[in-house]
């Protein structure tokens, strides 16, 4: 009988785990380990391209963070993050420490105020797959299975979607094999994963990205974003430095020209940057609450301070006109989409940091306040269904649920970016524009929109970014409501 033949394993040399009391030098170890392995596979990929099918398998692993605690947390109770639940070995690994240099060194400062004991960094158990590895270096492209003359996976570890472990977010109570429990809401191959599908459908890199996202579903905004952009790359005062279109042209000239791309992506992304990532980001996910997942499924992973969703909606109401702002303070959820990861009987708490800063915005922008707001916003229900034309159907059903919800105004994309904000714990709001009123015989229809609705179309975009630098002043921890965690939550925000 025939012995399988043994493959030998090659591994980049690498210490030991460390302890670490300062966090600035146990990120700089984060980078360091992440940089080696990365380098390592990127280094052997490219000679199995130039010389073929190696006799070695190469493998790295991702950087980890540990803490082991015997007692529980001195902990600041105002923070809803920063410490872990009871005392234990938690652990996370960790992906591309130099683009999260900023959140690590935060998170683990808290770490160690709250239990007084180091954290312990080093190569986890978790194998860093090659594509992701190849990623940073835009030289170097994975081939498509099948397109060289060996198998891939005989001498490189490969993607394996069953150690992204989203059980960890969905709050299932997870654990690592070894019995340590979750330190942060990603793991790095979640992570890795999310970067990738972020650079494929929005055609900008994750290092662009700011930590106050706007998402719409209408192109209109996108023209009005880059005006306002322009308007404040040409004021030195405004703070902003740059501002990034579709293909990661950036610009800090005012006046410069960006070219218009060959092909758009599925979701066109950009920029408004300023130091430390304290920008603003807007998004065109389209219509639906599948690209509404998707982008906020991805978005998460980078950690924002804040997502809104400024789009369009149908009013449900008599007394609204086109042009109406809808704050919502509730969601119906129709969308189907999240159903597996967060039942539709968990409700979805309005913010009062957001509502705040929506509401003081819609009145900086129109110039109304108090009781003269009514004119123009309500606040209510907002439903989201997964049917764009659900008023061809029998309306009995839909029409009695809008009803009995008190709902205010429907679209496909609003609950499913503030459910899926609630689930990965990331403060989010919702101010719609009413585009059309189907239960009252005013539809979407070229021509139909009056003067009114375009001078608030205008400004809808305009209060979006107002309400995000209000929420830029604020203190972090202000913004991250204890509403958003669970009884045992995770150290990292």
């Amino acid at each position: 009988m025939n012995e399988p033949m043994q493959v030998t394993i090659r591994t980049p040399d690498v210490h030991g785990h460390e302890a670490f009391t300062d966090a600035k030098a146990a990120v700089a170890r984060l980078c360091a380990l992440y940089e080696t392995a990365a380098s390592f596979l990127a280094e052997r990929f490219q000679e199995a391209m130039d010389n073929g099918q190696p006799e070695t398998r190469a493998r790295a692993f991702y950087p980890e963070i540990r803490l082991t605690t015997t007692t529980h947390a001195k902990m600041d109770n105002r923070l809803s993050f920063g410490h872990v639940a009871e005392p234990g070995t938690y652990a996370t690994t960790v992906t591309r420490p130099d683009l999260f240099a900023a959140y690590l060194e935060q998170q683990i400062q808290l770490l160690l105020n709250s239990h007084g004991v180091p954290v312990i960094i080093g190569p986890s158990d978790t194998v860093m797959p090659v594509h992701f590895a190849v990623a940073n270096d835009p030289s170097l492209t994975v081939p498509q299975d099948g397109t060289l003359d060996f198998n891939l996976r005989d001498n490189f570890d490969v993607p394996d979607l069953s150690n992204t472990h989203d059980a960890i977010v969905n709050g299932e109570g997870f654990a690592y094999p070894d019995g340590a429990r979750p330190l942060a809401p990603f793991t790095a191959q979640r992570i890795d994963y999310s970067l990738a599908r972020l650079s494929h459908y929005t055609a900008t890199a994750a290092e662009h990205f700011q930590n106050h996202v706007l998402f719409t579903n209408y192109q209109f905004y996108v023209e009005e974003f880059e005006s306002y952009a322009r308007k404040m790359l040409a004021d030195p005062d405004s703070g902003y430095t740059s501002f990034v279109s579709t293909g990661n042209v950036e610009i800090t000239d005012a006046d410069a020209v960006i070219p218009v791309p060959a092909k758009l992506p599925q979701m066109p992304t950009y920029h408004l940057k300023r130091k430390n990532g304290g920008g603003i980001t807007l998004v065109n996910i389209g219509v639906g609450p599948s690209n509404a997942k998707t982008a906020t499924d991805h978005i998460a992973v980078l950690r924002p301070h804040a997502w809104l969703m400024v789009g369009h909606c149908a009013g449900l109401r008599n007394s609204q006109r086109l042009g109406d702002f809808v704050l919502a303070h509730a969601y119906l959820r129709e969308d189907h989409v999240l159903d597996d990861d967060l039942p539709v009987w968990v409700p979805i708490p309005a913010l009062a940091e957001i509502q705040i800063a929506l509401e003081t915005a819609v009145a900086d922008v129109t110039e109304l306040e108090g009781y003269e707001l009514k004119r123009i916003m309500r606040t209510g229900t907002v439903a989201t269904i997964d049917n764009r034309n659900w008023e061809l159907r029998d309306q009995s059903g839909p029409v009695q649920r809008l009803s009995q919800s008190r709902a205010v105004a429907l679209d496909m994309e609003s609950a499913t970016i503030a459910a899926n904000g609630f689930r990965f714990r990331v403060p989010y709001g919702t101010l719609l524009c009413v585009s059309d009123k189907p239960l009252h015989g005013e539809l979407k229809l070229p021509g139909m929109a009056s003067g009114f609705y375009k001078t608030q179309v205008a400004a809808h975009l305009m209060i979006g970014i107002r309400a995000m630098e209000r929420l830029r002043e604020m203190p972090l921890e202000r913004i991250h409501s204890r509403k958003l965690r669970s009884f045992e939550e995770t150290a990292f925000l």
